[in-house]
């Protein structure tokens, strides 16, 4: 068995973007894993009708009808679902069986709290997913991240992100990433499949949430050497090649500022001074060890790698989007 859609209720939420590298790591992961047309298998997202759960509805025929629509979001094969509800401490449970039947169990506390059992079943049917495609990262708490990722990218984990509620007297989150990691996700994905997921939340700290993850990943499409960086971020980087032009390898670092440069510079000061290079996502045909600039790309964090030599399209080698660069 394993144990996912860790909630909290009552205690204090986390917010802002701690788990945000290995988010990226795992939006890397599944564009590697399930290739660019993959991906798009899982547009659109599922229905708020086909996972919507009145009080009135029978418990157990509504949850495996939600349960049904989560898998088909997944692409999973039809087979048995079998939900069970009982105490536990965590939200739900799913068995990783080599069979094809479905065995989920949920926390006794969404026998009253129906309008979040989409959310929990979402989880631990894309631990089921995650488990069949061979894919995961080391250590308990990291998989359970490539999952909320995976969840929400995939269709599903908008109801992760609508469980959550907040107010003076009491809170609920489901799931390991914030509030606002949820919305980055969800951003990230409203941007390659063209959706608006706003009118799907029923809960206003939700879809605050979501405009400040949004916020984050539009951030992402206008960091620099991206032509749509702005004034501050080329000032920065103009510095930061000039400084490595001049022989300063700390000047520009993934950690600090998101690129990195390597390679010779043939010329002093950069582009200006005549410096070309080579790359898988630029054009080819110059100087092996001439200056290069390696960034993550906007849309799947795969880093691309182009010449130092002004304007250049490049092309992600991963996800094939196609940037416009101003190195």
């Amino acid at each position: 068995m394993v144990n996912g859609s860790a909630g909290t209720a009552g205690g204090d939420v986390v917010h802002g973007f701690p788990h945000l590298e290995t988010v990226r790591a795992a939006i890397t992961a599944l564009y590697r894993r399930i290739s660019p047309e993959g991906l798009y298998a899982y547009a659109p997202a599922v229905s708020p009708a086909d996972v919507a759960f009145a009080d009135t509805d029978d418990l157990h025929l509504g949850a495996h009808r939600v349960a049904g629509a989560l898998v088909r979001q997944l692409r999973l094969p039809e087979a048995r679902i079998i939900v069970g509800f009982r105490p536990m401490e965590h939200a739900a449970s799913v068995e990783l069986a080599a069979g094809p039947e479905y065995f989920i169990e949920l926390n006794d506390r969404f026998r009253t709290h129906r309008r979040d059992i989409g959310a929990a079943l979402a989880h631990e049917i894309t631990h089921v997913l995650l488990h069949r495609l061979d894919l995961a990262f080391p250590g308990t708490r990291d998989n359970e991240i490539l999952t909320d990722t995976a969840t929400t990218y995939l269709g599903a984990g908008w109801l992760l992100l609508d469980a959550y509620r907040e107010d003076a007297l009491s809170s609920q989150k489901l799931g390991y990433l914030t509030p606002e990691e949820f919305g980055y996700v969800l951003a990230k994905r409203a941007r390659v499949f063209g959706e608006d997921p706003s009118p799907w939340f029923t809960s206003p700290q939700a879809y605050r949430a979501y405009e400040r993850g949004r916020a984050e990943a539009l951030h992402d499409e206008v960091r620099p050497p991206l032509a749509a960086a702005g004034w501050a971020g080329r000032r920065r980087y103009a510095r930061d090649r000039r400084r490595y032009a001049q022989g300063d390898a700390s000047a520009g670092t993934p950690q600090a500022a998101g690129y990195a440069f390597e390679g010779e510079a043939t010329g002093a000061g950069g582009p200006g001074g005549g410096a070309a290079g080579t790359g898988r996502a630029g054009p080819a045909g110059h100087a092996e060890g001439a200056m290069r600039v390696s960034f993550p790309c906007p849309t799947c964090r795969q880093r691309v790698r182009v010449p130092v030599r002004g304007r250049v399209r490049a092309r992600c080698g991963l996800c094939r989007t196609v940037l416009e660069c101003d190195t």
